[in-house]
């Protein structure tokens, strides 16, 4: 299948509901094919875009359904690659899930896109002692990409929720511009006192709802309480506690109003249609950080060529720093390390062709962009549905307890109180 040629084109894998078509979209660029297999965000994906083509399964997709495009863009899944598992084991690049980036990495090397911009969890550094992100790097290089790395939070891009992730940008056939996708000359902000974001509280003089600056990572759950989650974020008031709801959470990844929203005759066959809301909103990528870098990506892909770089701590401020390492990829596998010792990778770095870089990059830009939770609560009273329980708040507060930890004051105070007036 082929397309007009459009500098701006991209096809979207793992689309989810298309965190990043909306944002690359405000910048110009086009879409011309997604790539999703759950039937719930596939709705959301042709509500949004109902002109664009759809394929639901990339182990099945062969390189002659996908749409010409400079751009390719995706998240593959994170699950086995999360550190959010707990004790559960992590299967790394093995699993079912993570492992998703294989058949990815066949279509990259049979159409060649020019471009690759790649979003998954900070777990992606640390799976298999870090030889996961060695693979993922040694593929894409091996395909001719120069590739770019860089850990990025969500709340310094005017998201108002603490989720920081990692996105990779590949170009293949300018290293300069994979660079400059990521960072700029400046070096970036590294904001003091990250905690007190978690404990200021903000107030809706409309409804006296009460919570913290920023959120805790959404995640995706399905939203019920189970009295075990003190580390999610809710609203609280005078002797009330609540869950976000799905338009909240919309709005803490940067998606409108309504965005995941079906009517009667589209919903898919479930018990509670928040459920999937959730699920999708907490594997979905965040606009605002990928708006920032699909406007940089659209200022290199215009641009007119640039000589080449060789060495990035000689021209670019984030790697001119005394912790710069620099490393050959093929020194770097497991069955040359003594005892298979951890690769620790840092939050950021460069690949050209064998020789790597990683540095400690700043998680927000020169110029951060803060926004308040407060800013996306609803000026209303939602249903009853979403508010806890005696029960669900005496186990937030037991597990805060027996942990010693410390709760969002406002919140501790209204669970006391809702605990209390349940027994009068």
């Amino acid at each position: 299948m082929k397309i007009a040629k459009s500098n701006l084109s991209f096809n979207s894998f793992f689309a989810g509901i298309g965190g990043f078509d909306l944002a690359l979209e405000r910048h110009g660029f086009q879409p011309q094919m997604h790539c999703e297999i759950n039937a719930y965000c596939q709705k959301i994906l042709k509500k949004n875009w109902p002109n664009t083509a759809l394929e639901k399964d990339i182990t099945t997709l062969g390189p002659a359904s996908i749409p010409d495009a400079n751009l390719w863009c995706g998240g593959f899944p994170c699950q086995d690659v999360s550190v959010a598992r707990g004790s559960k084991p992590r299967h790394g690049l093995k699993g079912k899930n993570s492992g998703l980036f294989f058949p990815f990495a066949e279509l990259i090397e049979k159409k060649k896109p020019r471009v690759l911009l790649i979003e998954n969890v900070l777990g992606l550094l640390s799976s298999h002692n870090g030889q996961d992100f060695r693979i993922v790097l040694e593929t894409l290089s091996s395909m001719g990409y120069s590739i770019s790395w860089r850990v990025m939070n969500s709340r310094y891009f005017g998201s108002p929720q603490s989720r920081p992730r990692v996105f990779i940008c590949a170009f293949h056939d300018n290293a300069r511009a994979a660079v400059s996708t990521l960072y700029e000359n400046a070096v970036g902000s590294k904001p003091a006192n990250q905690r007190a974001g978690f404990l200021n509280s903000s107030e809706c003089t409309v409804t006296g709802a009460k919570v913290a600056e920023v959120a805790y990572c959404l995640a995706a759950t399905s939203g019920r309480h189970t009295g075990t989650d003190w580390s999610r974020t809710y609203v609280s008031y005078d002797s009330d506690v609540r869950r976000l709801t799905p338009v909240e959470c919309e709005g803490l990844q940067g998606f409108p109003p309504g965005w995941t929203e079906l009517s009667k005759t589209e919903a898919i066959d479930v018990a509670d249609m928040d459920t999937p809301r959730y699920q999708a909103l907490g594997n979905a990528v965040s606009v605002p950080v990928a708006s920032w870098i699909g406007k940089r990506l659209k200022t290199e892909l215009q641009r007119r060529t640039r000589p080449d770089i060789t060495d990035p701590t000689v021209e670019f401020a984030d790697f001119k720093a005394s912790r710069t390492r620099h490393m050959k990829l093929s020194d770097l596998h497991m069955s040359t390390k003594a005892n298979g010792s951890y690769l620790k990778w840092q939050s950021g770095g460069l690949v050209i062709g064998d020789d790597c870089w990683d540095i400690p990059a700043p998680q927000a830009p020169s110029q951060p962009i803060h926004k308040k939770l407060i800013d996306v609560i609803e000026k209303r009273h939602p249903e009853t549905k979403y508010y806890l329980s005696p029960n669900a708040a005496a186990g937030i507060l037991r597990r805060v307890n027996s942990q010693n930890r410390t709760l969002f004051e406002p919140m501790h105070s209204a669970l006391e109180r809702l605990i209390d007036k349940s027994s009068v």
